[in-house]
């Protein structure tokens, strides 16, 4: 039971922090805190006294106290509205002529968050204030401080509005678009992959059990550290017989383990614990999903309904920088214990694999276009020109080929 409930953590740990609401409410609970300590002060020996030596610093009308916390809540909120909106209606657009599959990148904007945190936060603040105004004689007894630095607040607020505009008209181009899921997989990529390349392990198939899916859904990748312990507990190897991403029917093969003895329903139950299995396309996890959206846009932007053929060669540009990396990078293909037994046998895309992928549905819906034509054929020659390796040497030749007797037969 305990261990399912670390999976469900570790399955929405990652959406709740990237969920727009996560900045805003943190920083919200901050400004709530940061309103009682103030009221603290305004009500405590030292404001009162602060208070009673600067006049200035003292409301003497609590009516007029009221009047400024309910304008700038009133302000803000309109505020707030007005560019969450706006922010809306940019993300609509990119979403009709890039990808749904964008909005998860460009809502997990930790910048955007923040500043819709810091205008909630306000709001909070100067609503929690009025909650405190009351009608009595004495200025000395009305939070002046607080509200003083609510009216700090404010300005800034305007300040952030005005940066917050130019912001978001910078951030939804295409061209940032794509640099940020440039950016974020090849982030990733560094992050997994390694200098050396993995020899393909194959296990022991006289002593192996399949473990079949429980239900349908993505296979997005297990959790390691709780996958190698339970091999090493059980003396076995898993093999995984899908890449990340995949989807598997239930009922299909997930996964064959090996060892001396079977695993029981509870053993498999235990391992099926550590298999993450949900739907979602998280870069940060799984490079494959960067690399796809990328190809998406590109196959999106040379549709009749869009023909913007520049974003299709932005994105091919894009892919051309991953696929330059995995030239010379590998994703590993077992892992092993402490004592370097191998525990986990994985299945990763290829090389080829994925640049078939990516670029023949390209190359399918441009063949025609000369932009892309000259883009693709500067890829692949740029590619052939970094494998020093020569491991794709004859993949690369092809493609570069195919789109060479394209133009020839443009040209005639």
């Amino acid at each position: 039971m305990i261990k399912k409930i670390f999976k469900w953590i570790r399955k929405y740990y990652s959406e709740t922090i990237n969920s727009i609401a996560f900045y805003p409410a943190l920083i919200s609970l901050g400004f709530l805190l940061l309103s009682i300590l103030m009221l603290e002060l305004d009500f405590s020996e030292t404001g009162k006294h602060l208070k009673s030596k600067l006049s200035w610093l003292s409301l003497r009308d609590a009516s007029t106290a009221r009047s400024i916390l309910t304008t700038i809540s009133g302000g803000i909120i309109s505020l707030t509205v007005f560019s969450f909106s706006m922010v809306m209606i940019l993300l609509n657009q990119a979403a009709s002529q890039m990808s749904n599959r964008m909005l998860d990148s460009m809502i997990g904007n930790k910048f955007q968050q923040i500043i819709l945190g810091f205008y909630i936060g306000t709001i909070v603040y100067s609503l929690f204030l009025l909650s405190t105004i009351r009608d009595i004689t004495s200025g000395i007894s009305v939070p002046a401080l607080s509200i003083y630095l609510l009216l700090l607040f404010t300005v800034v607020d305007i300040f952030l509005f005005i940066y917050f505009l130019h912001y978001v008209t910078q951030s939804v181009k295409f061209e940032t678009i794509i640099k940020r899921i440039h950016e974020k997989t090849l982030h990733t990529l560094r992050h997994h992959c390694c200098p050396e390349k993995s020899s393909i392990f194959t296990p022991d198939e006289t002593k192996a059990q399949t473990i079949y899916m429980p239900s349908s859904n993505y296979y997005q990748g297990f959790n390691k550290p709780s996958l190698i312990r339970f091999a090493e507990k059980h003396n076995l190897l898993v093999q995984m017989l899908h890449s990340p991403g995949s989807y598997v029917l239930e009922g299909s093969p997930l996964l064959i383990v090996s060892g001396e003895k079977k695993l029981h329903k509870e053993d498999i139950d235990e391992l099926v614990v550590a298999i993450d299995l949900y739907s979602g396309q998280p870069i940060d996890k799984n490079s494959y999903y960067g690399y796809h959206q990328l190809a998406e846009v590109a196959i999106k932007a040379l549709s009749p309904g869009i023909n913007d053929p520049e974003t299709a060669v932005l994105s091919i540009h894009a892919l051309t920088d991953l696929f330059r990396f995995r030239l010379f990078n590998y994703l590993p293909l077992t892992l092993a214990d402490e004592n370097k037994v191998i525990r986990v046998a994985m299945k990763e895309l290829s090389f080829e694999e994925l640049f078939v992928e990516c670029f023949y549905p390209i190359w399918k819906y441009g063949k025609e276009d000369r932009y892309i034509q000259d883009a693709l054929l500067q890829m692949s020659q740029q590619l052939l020109q970094c494998d020093v390796k020569q491991e794709n040497q004859q993949l690369l030749q092809n493609f570069k080929a195919k789109i060479k007797l394209q133009i020839n037969s443009r040209e005639k």
